[in-house]
């Protein structure tokens, strides 16, 4: 049978999550009736006592991610490992799309053999269990390249996705291309729309309206990349640049151009996002727009190690480092 959630333990208490995390960390403000509804589920469902605040530190920093298989991901998990190096800890490293993953059993895991801090990369996230997650286990939590609207109590490390949007989009205008696609992920994370945000910021910067008819979302893989740019590629008036929100997305659409005997960037000229291994093994190497990932995953084990220095700081910070454009030979002027 699937594993209770925390989410299904605040359903049959009647509450929220975040109030079954009230109770189960010992927070006030929570009336009588309701810490008995909850500690009756808790106890129906089997969770454990939360680990408490004072626990010393073990050496570990653990970050959960979504996928492990992807060029952005390794350079991310790299960047982790040699950032944990740097502030003293170890790190260990799990992955949530493994089908045998449960939330509830890894967070258990998390407070029998302890924890430093958590950093978080997940392009989907339910805020209350993310928030659940830090309460219940009582450490320092930091969402890398965050999704959904920003908890202004959770620190979390990001890049300028809504200037990187501008670059990739002002550069693709400025060598004459007035019909840029854009491909991006799902419109619930929130890079998406800030690098979208850019994309409309540079056409208007331009004088250029964009064409919403140019616009597809879906996810960051190959797959959608080349699904995408196929249903641009065969319109009547197919676009002659597309910006897309990753170097994978970016390399399927490589694929559509050379199935309808496209050439890039003679024929179409395409910009990625994130300046992974990737771009220099695609044939033209890619133009991208370089996400600092070392730094990131520094920063936020940076942020780690400053929490368990200073408990009451700098929980809540918000940093995002800048992105770069970097130029290679998929991008020409129009003809």
């Amino acid at each position: 049978m699937r594993r209770a959630t925390l989410a299904d333990v605040a359903a049959a208490a009647g509450v929220s999550v975040p109030t079954v995390s009230k109770v189960l960390s010992g927070k006030k403000h929570v009336s009588a009736a309701t810490r008995d509804k909850v500690l009756k589920a808790v106890r129906a469902f089997g969770y454990e006592a939360p680990r408490p605040p004072s626990t010393p530190r073990v050496g570990l920093v653990d970050l959960l991610i979504d996928g492990l298989g992807s060029p952005w991901a390794q350079v991310l998990i790299r960047g982790a490992e040699k950032a944990a190096a740097r502030w003293g800890f170890s790190l260990v490293v799990t992955s949530s799309a493994r089908p045998d993953f449960d939330l509830r059993r890894w967070i258990g895991i998390m407070r029998k053999r302890g924890t430093d801090g958590i950093v978080l990369v997940l392009s989907r996230a339910n805020s209350e269990e993310i928030t659940a997650i830090g309460e219940l286990l009582h450490v320092p939590l930091v969402l890398l390249d965050p999704v959904g609207q920003r908890d202004p109590r959770m620190s979390t490390v990001g890049a300028t996705n809504w200037s990187g949007g501008v670059m990739a989009t002002t550069h693709l205008l400025e060598l004459g291309h007035t019909r840029v696609g854009f491909i991006g992920g799902p419109l619930d994370v929130q890079c998406t729309l800030d690098r979208y945000e850019g994309y409309l910021a540079a056409h208007r910067t331009f004088g250029i309206e964009s064409d919403p008819e140019l616009t597809r979302y879906g996810d960051f893989l190959v797959s959608g990349g080349k699904r995408h740019g196929a249903e641009l590629l065969d319109r009547d008036d197919p676009p002659t640049a597309i910006f897309a929100g990753s170097d994978l997305q970016a390399a399927g659409v490589y694929q559509a151009a050379a199935e309808r005997g496209l050439r890039v960037p003679d024929d179409l000229s395409v910009v990625g996002f994130d300046d992974s291994p990737l771009c220099e093994t695609l044939s033209p190497p890619l133009t991208t727009v370089r996400q600092p990932l070392d730094d990131m995953a520094n920063e936020a084990v940076r942020l780690i190690s400053e929490e368990l220095t200073h408990p009451r700081g700098p929980a809540g910070t918000r940093i995002e480092l800048a992105t770069t454009l970097i130029v290679r030979a998929s991008t020409d002027p129009v003809t």
